[in-house]
């Protein structure tokens, strides 16, 4: 892998067995760095986060840091490639592909067409963008990140035909950007797959103001697919009104 490609990393704590690793792909005009809170909190429930750049800026390099580390052996399995935005239509097609050492995907705010492009104000952006104020401010401080990027071009659809890894859709019920109607259809195309919305959340699904409950949902999603690649439920929620 090129040292001129930068991965941010987050380990599993200091004598904790690490449970398998995270690969993300950041989405139009981010860097690995803005999923920090994210890769903390995986982290931190022993799951290794290497997190890239934005795959629209350098796609061939991109794709190959995320190949070479997806079939890394020395990273622990299930290997598990993460995609936000159009990261998530990269993701989709490395799955689609069948990239050696892939266990599962994980879709975040997965576009599903063009959109006309939208003016570059930036405070329309932060609003498209996320909810949370604390996501907001480091944003706007952040001199690496790209601004108005938002507007660029999308994929025409997602490629979700031929995936046959297990798959977790995360997606924002106030999303603009992609709109959870136009998801779900896209959804319909990979039978078995779970597409989980967040209620109050846009386009940044992954550090909205649900940071913690999409964290949460792909942990349980993590630990289910360690114990069975058929995502066999671990928590179950109990019928108490008929107990004969």
């Amino acid at each position: 892998m090129s040292s001129a490609l930068p991965v941010h990393s987050w380990d599993e704590p200091a004598g904790i067995a690490p449970r398998g690793t995270l690969v993300l792909l950041p989405g139009r005009g981010e860097h690995g760095g803005v999923y920090e809170r994210f890769g903390r909190r995986i982290s931190t429930d022993g799951y290794r986060v290497r997190a890239l750049g934005d795959a629209s800026s350098d796609p061939e390099a991109i794709t190959e840091a995320a190949t070479k580390l997806l079939r890394d052996e020395t990273h622990p399995g299930p290997r598990v490639l993460v995609g936000s935005d159009t990261g998530a239509s990269h993701a989709a097609r490395l799955a689609a592909l069948g990239t050696p050492g892939l266990d599962a995907l994980i879709l975040a705010g997965l576009p599903t067409g063009p959109r006309p492009a939208e003016s570059p104000d930036w405070e329309d952006e932060l609003e498209r963008r996320t909810a949370c104020p604390t996501h907001r401010g480091r944003l706007t401080a952040d001199a690496a990140f790209r601004r108005g990027a938002l507007a660029g071009p999308t994929p025409l659809e997602p490629v979700l035909d031929g995936i046959s890894v297990p798959v977790l859709g995360l997606h924002g019920a106030e999303d603009t950007v992609s709109p959870l109607g136009e998801v779900r259809r896209a959804f319909r195309s990979l039978p078995g797959a779970e597409l989980v919305s967040l209620a109050g959340t846009r386009h940044d699904v992954l550090n909205d103001v649900t940071h913690r409950t999409a964290a949460a949902t792909v942990v349980l999603f993590l630990e289910r697919l360690r114990l069975d690649e058929g995502l066999a439920p671990i928590a179950v929620t109990e019928d108490t009104e008929d107990l004969g």
